[in-house]
């Protein structure tokens, strides 16, 4: 019994470790905006403590020290600001400052496309991720796409990255990124196919990873006492916006995009 609660307790200590290294990555990524509530503590400087807000223009105002500016830096270079002035105006020598981002409040994340409520959202919490503006957003609908755009700005540079909704249900976090202020997501309309003639529910089709011609058919409730399977045409646009013609077989795979002709039997 005793060892057992000796390995459950290091459990939850490696577990709480790793929490917080994950939640110091994820704190070192984001950039602090107008509307944040941030905690600035120094080391054995109890005093120099400050519960502030960040205004619209990214300053705050620091007991000593007066108005800084730490508007769009990262939580370890607003710090180093913060210990700079303090240091430049003689108050400490060697100060340790640590911030705390208690509320995110002034940053935004827009959530476009196939969505349920498209627009803008806050960002309501440090660690918010792809999932969790997509819920804000009411979720994805029926026509919307597996995979979403997140597009923004990362060290000054242009980011994008596309994200497989279907690997987050299979509970791959690596894939559901953090989000920032001002980034995009974007969830455009699935890919789809078409089917007519001897079909029996003629009209466009969600394409399904890997979906076979077989399985297109099936989609579309089959085929008539007309038609035949053995009686197909692919009609399908190349990468250089050519149309050709296609024989296909059942177990080819149908692209985005293809109109699928199900002919009469030439019985």
């Amino acid at each position: 019994m005793k060892s057992t609660l000796v390995r459950l307790a290091a459990l939850a200590t490696l577990t709480a470790a790793s929490a917080v290294s994950y939640a110091q990555e994820r704190l070192a990524d984001y950039r602090l905006g107008p509307g944040d509530s941030i905690k600035v503590q120094v080391y054995q400087s109890p005093d120099l403590t400050l519960e502030a807000r960040v205004s619209e223009s990214g300053v705050i105002n620091y007991p000593l020290v007066g108005r800084i500016n730490i508007g769009g830096l990262t939580v370890p270079d607003a710090e180093s600001r913060i210990a700079a002035a303090l240091k430049a105006n003689k108050i400490l020598r060697a100060p340790q400052v640590n911030i705390n981002v208690t509320q995110v409040r002034g940053s935004q994340v827009a959530v476009l496309g196939q969505v349920q409520k498209p627009g803008r959202f806050p960002l309501e919490a440090m660690n918010a991720r792809v999932s969790d503006m997509v819920a804000a957003a009411g979720g994805i609908t029926p026509q919307g796409d597996d995979v979403v755009v997140v597009t923004g700005v990362r060290n000054k540079k242009p980011f994008r990255k596309t994200v497989d909704t279907r690997a987050l249900y299979a509970g791959k976090n690596a894939e559901d990124v953090l989000v920032q202020p001002g980034d995009t997501i974007y969830v455009s309309k699935a890919p789809v196919y078409y089917i007519y003639g001897e079909a029996q529910k003629p009209g466009y089709y969600r394409i399904e990873p890997g979906m076979t011609v077989m399985q297109a058919i099936a989609a579309g409730g089959g085929i008539t006492p007309r038609g035949s399977n053995s009686r197909l045409q692919i009609t399908r646009k190349t990468a250089e916006g050519q149309t050709q013609q296609l024989s296909p077989k059942l177990t080819d795979t149908i692209m985005a995009g293809d109109v699928l002709f199900v002919k009469e039997s030439i019985f």
